[in-house]
């Protein structure tokens, strides 16, 4: 695992604690005062609640339209007067007085500049400008910002409990990061299995369609149908996630074009609860399974064969898979084809195996099981529950 992807992933396990944390006491809370009464309980209490609301509105950065917002909240958990967080471009999210703005930007170019925290007396007691003091915000080891807190007076404990907020921020930035790099990484994948789809398989299908057109024209015309449906769905320029019905109307045009090649030798049979046909799933995440089987299973045998595409309900998961009666391979091909990814074929097994763990998590890896000329089959699982995915569903 990477440095920076090692990092977030320790954050985020913090994160998850606190707010973990967080919850706790909140029920506990809820249960009555009697075992919440401590002080110390209701600040930790308070203090959790304040970084939970702020830090949702620094994912997107310094920059972000929300960090007003995130200003607010820190300036109750800091208690001070004013709070500001400037970024490297001088530009100053302020809660508090407007006339702050000014030395705001001024305490947070010079704590910029340094990248240390910096604390400013007023520029004169009849001023009514207070003290200030200044800590970096760090993104990827270089400064990308300053929190600068505001006080009549600046104390020692004032100017420790800015440092940890920054520190605090410096986390929420990486973990934002961390976030788009993630979607950025899954957005390469997806590029790689449209771009997948081989010259070949197109030039096989055309030419299919070709063979069809004068013994057949009927055929013909529902097959360039498939072909375009199939291309269509396969290049779409909007939406990481579709549904398990989307997907399967996909390959149901793919297997038709491939039946138009193999005839009789190919067999597709469909196991699909109906409850499932709803379920989100990433895009493309089915369909390159039923290709493998039919390039890397099927193709391999003269007498081609079988693939059963099963979706069944799992508890709190929908369970997916596609199983094919071809040719196989040892289970020391497939460990290093997933490990290394050094083979040029079966990119698409491959492809979405890394999606999913993305995605999901490792426990959501891919199962297979084959062996040499016994088959494979490949399982997938989902949760059926993906709130933050089913806004990105796009149909075709």
């Amino acid at each position: 695992m990477s440095g920076p992807v090692f990092t977030g992933a320790v954050v985020g396990l913090v994160v998850g604690v606190l707010l973990t944390a967080a919850l706790v006491l909140a029920w506990r809370l809820a249960r009555g005062t009697r075992e919440l009464g401590s002080d110390s309980e209701r600040a930790t209490f308070s203090t959790l609640h304040l970084a939970s609301r702020a830090a949702k509105h620094l994912r997107d950065g310094l920059e972000g339209d929300d960090v007003g917002r995130a200003a607010r909240h820190l300036r109750t958990l800091l208690g001070c007067e004013a709070l500001a967080v400037v970024t490297a471009d001088g530009v100053v999210a302020l809660d508090g007085p407007t006339a702050l703005r000014a030395e705001a930007q001024r305490v947070g170019a010079r704590t910029i500049e340094t990248g240390r925290r910096q604390v400013y007396a007023g520029a004169e007691p009849s001023s009514g400008v207070p003290e200030a003091v200044g800590a970096p915000v760090l993104a990827g080891g270089v400064v990308a910002g300053a929190v600068v807190a505001f006080a009549t007076r600046v104390r020692p404990p004032l100017v420790r409990a800015t440092g940890e907020v920054a520190q605090w921020c410096s986390a929420q930035l990486e973990l934002g990061e961390l976030e788009a790099s993630r979607t950025a990484l899954a957005q390469a994948e997806l590029r790689a299995l449209r771009a997948q789809i081989s010259p070949h398989f197109i030039y096989n299908s055309l030419g299919a369609i070709a063979s069809f057109i004068s013994t057949d024209p009927e055929r013909a015309r529902d097959l360039v149908l498939d072909f375009a449906d199939f291309t269509r769905y396969s290049f779409r320029g909007r939406g990481d996630f579709t549904t398990l019905a989307d997907e399967l109307g996909s390959i149901h045009s793919y297997v038709e074009l491939e039946r138009a090649r193999f005839g009789d030798r190919l067999t597709v049979t469909l196991q699909i609860a109906p409850e499932s046909l709803s379920t989100v799933i990433p895009f493309l995440s089915v369909q390159p399974l039923v290709e493998n089987a039919v390039r890397h299973g099927l193709e391999p045998r003269e007498g081609g064969g079988r693939i059963v595409i099963s979706a069944r309900d799992e508890g709190t998961q929908t369970e997916i898979t596609v199983e094919d009666d071809g040719v196989g391979m040892s289970p020391e091909t497939l460990r290093t084809l997933l490990a290394t990814g050094s083979r040029a074929t079966n990119v698409g097994l491959r492809n979405v195996d890394t999606r999913v763990r993305q995605l999901y998590g490792d426990q959501h890896a891919l199962e297979i099981e084959t062996n040499e000329g016994a088959g494979t089959l490949v399982r997938m699982r989902v949760p059926k529950s993906q709130p933050q995915h089913e806004t990105e569903v796009s149909r075709p």
